[in-house]
């Protein structure tokens, strides 16, 4: 009798396996997409700090765009390799515009775009564009 009960774990995990290799797949992923998101938006956070430290800076899309990739510089296809913010993976454009309470701001556009990851039909695409404004009074 033990000797079926083996038979039948074996087999149950190998008809598991597929799932648990899914699984794993999307966590992944979905990790991945998660530190993008993070990276992206603090990216933005950044170089929005630096251009709204004067009217001088508030449209420098160059100034903010070393800012940009100081926060991305861990991204595998950032890594080493990018150093302007004009194409893919890393845009940053910086402008200066009229802020919400009608006094001078800077707004900046970070995106990134991830590396090709093991897509999940319907759920997960292999690769994503992530765009984050943030907009800053100038002191």
């Amino acid at each position: 009798m033990r000797s079926k009960r083996k038979g039948h774990s074996v087999m149950e995990l190998a008809l598991f396996l597929p799932f648990l290799l899914f699984l794993f797949i999307g966590a992944f992923d979905w990790g991945f997409y998660s530190w993008a998101l993070i990276a992206t938006q603090s990216a933005a956070r950044s170089a929005a700090l630096y251009t709204s430290s004067s009217s001088a800076t508030a449209a420098d899309s160059s100034g903010a765009c070393t800012y940009a990739l100081a926060e991305l510089t861990n991204a595998p296809n950032v890594f080493g390799s990018v150093t302007t913010c004009s194409a893919s993976p890393v845009t940053v454009t910086a402008t200066s515009v009229t802020g919400a309470d009608g006094t001078a701001a800077s707004q900046v556009s970070v995106t990134y775009q991830t590396i090709n990851l093991i897509p999940i039909p319907s759920l997960l695409p292999s690769q994503m564009n992530i765009t984050r404004v943030v907009q800053m009074k100038v002191q």
